[in-house]
């Protein structure tokens, strides 16, 4: 993977910094008469500016457990400017805090969704922010109402939580008609970690605890966001927590003559099959599979489908695992294609599974069909209720109204549009992981993943973890795998478990940063 440009860590340091350093400064009278000087500044607004002046609230919420939280809430948005104060783009940005006299030392998160195209409020509205929408069950309707209720599994209570629209997605925009110079992995990467950098100055958090947390390619970019912070811009995140990421494209859909892809398949197949015979898969149904996929089946797979006898092995195994057809698996040569299940598991009920959960099944618009043509029944089906709530929590909870500009839940535009470097070499972030963990021997990682996910299958990212050296005695690195898929926190049971597996990260990176502070 390429590495950023001299011209645009200039102008990522220029979008950070703008006159202002980013070193924590002692108490004294002049940093105090700096601080209200530089926030008159940060109110004088750039011209061109589309989104409205931002709105802060006050909420009370309790759960289900008693426990009440009362935090602020702000909605809004963060120009980006160059060195000449022209304004560049506009990052919308929702932020939940509680109010702390030590507001300096609470943890702050910074959540960011993926696709690329994708905006924060899966993350926010279905995973750990203070409200969510309950997808629960083995269906979504797009009709759902569009109504949040308190998510007792909220990541609030130990730790603000500030959830980023990446540019084209929600209401953040590009000014000007030059939105693609943004779409790439390293101009991505550069403008997060400038928007991180300006909301932890523009609100004096530069000595909180910070964290990253991301989904899907979310996920991809935070060991990119954690060295450009580092490197380029001078802050240390103290853990990253990666949903459902893609480590390295290369495991995600190699060629079909690659085993590797049917291989990092099989376990996530597997553990539908589990589910579909009213099993839970567990670390304890799930081993003899794994040990399976990288034995036997790999090595009948090598030997390629000219060897009949090879087949008639992983035909057996493969269909007893899955539950599908035999003669469907010998078709495939016991290389059985995520697309294959999602049509064939159920077809005589005429449901069809989707990617993201095999769980979350809908109907076959025409069963029929030779070739299978639907919509995801998760991905296609909770736009609506999702974009929905997303406005009304906004516009309604969070009294930011954009009347002007449409809400981009997930945009393809910025999806096809992505630049992903011009290396022979499929992209990657196992390296800038390496990097990080090595430099830092206090940050903590935490990945975790769905056994039914088909998208990103969490073998692939426990074969590249396992790749891993151990840097040190402690285990700052960790894989967590839940029932579910990609968003395995629609599951209350594995929302519960991810906040669970969180706040053991978080507990464990603060002691460490406690102990460097006492050793100093």
């Amino acid at each position: 993977m390429t590495r950023i440009t001299t011209r645009i860590l200039a102008a990522a340091a220029a979008l950070c910094l703008g006159a202002a350093p980013l070193v924590a400064q002692p108490a004294r009278q002049e940093s105090r008469q700096e601080s209200r000087q530089e926030a008159r500044q940060e109110t004088r607004q750039p011209e061109g500016r589309r989104l409205p002046p931002d709105a802060t609230t006050q909420h009370s919420l309790t759960l289900s457990d008693g426990r009440t939280l009362n935090f602020t809430a702000f909605a809004g948005s963060l120009p980006l400017v160059d060195e000449s104060g022209k304004l560049q783009a506009e990052i919308a940005v929702t932020a939940f805090t509680l109010p702390d006299r030590e507001a300096r030392t609470r943890p702050v998160t910074f959540a960011v969704n993926g696709g690329p195209g994708a905006a924060s409020a899966y993350l926010n509205l279905a995973a750990v922010g203070p409200w969510r929408v309950p997808f629960e069950g083995t269906s979504i309707s797009p009709s759902m109402a569009p109504v949040t209720v308190p998510n007792d599994e909220t990541w609030l209570d130990f730790t603000d939580l500030v959830f980023i629209d990446p540019i084209g997605t929600g209401y953040s925009r590009a000014a000007g008609d030059d939105a693609k110079r943004y779409y790439g992995v390293e101009s991505d990467a550069a403008v997060l970690s400038a928007v991180i950098a300006r909301w932890l100055r523009t609100n004096d958090r530069l000595t909180s605890p910070k964290f990253f947390l991301g989904e899907s390619y979310g996920g991809f970019r935070g060991p990119l966001v954690a060295r450009k912070l580092q490197d380029d811009v001078g802050i240390g995140l103290s853990g990253l927590v990666l949903l459902s990421p893609v480590l390295d494209f290369g495991y995600l859909q190699p060629p079909r003559h690659n085993p590797l892809g049917a291989v990092t398949r099989l376990p996530s197949l597997a553990a539908a099959g589990l589910e579909k015979r009213g099993e839970t898969p567990d670390p304890a149904r799930m081993e003899a599979v794994e040990a399976y996929a990288t034995g036997p089946y790999l090595s009948d797979l090598l030997r390629g489908p000219s060897d009949p006898a090879a087949i008639d092995r992983m035909t057996e195994r493969v269909a007893a695992l899955t539950g599908l057809d035999p003669a469907l698996v010998r078709r495939q040569a016991g290389r059985v294609a995520g697309a294959s299940y999602q049509r064939e598991a159920d077809r005589d009920a005429g449901r069809v599974a989707s990617a993201y959960d095999t769980g979350i099944t809908g109907w076959d618009p025409d069963p029929s069909a030779a070739q299978g043509r639907f919509a995801d029944p998760i991905l296609t089906a909770m736009l609506a209720p999702l974009t929905s709530a997303a406005i009304d929590l906004t516009t309604r909870t969070l009294n930011w109204r954009v009347p002007n500009l449409r809400y981009e839940l997930l945009n393809n535009a910025v999806n096809a549009g992505w630049n992903w470097g011009g290396g022979r070499s499929p992209p990657e972030v196992v390296s800038d992981l390496r990097q990080a963990l090595s430099l830092d021997g206090d940050l903590r990682v935490l990945v975790a993943h769905g056994y039914t996910d088909l998208v990103t299958p969490y073998f692939a990212s426990k074969l590249i973890l396992d790749q891993m050296p151990a840097y040190g005695r402690d285990r700052r690195l960790s894989l967590s795998v839940y029932p579910g898929g990609h968003m395995f926190y629609f599951r209350k049971g594995s929302r519960a478990a991810l906040r669970g597996d969180a706040l053991h990260l978080y507990e464990t990176a603060l002691a460490a940063r406690r102990s460097a502070a006492e050793g100093r």
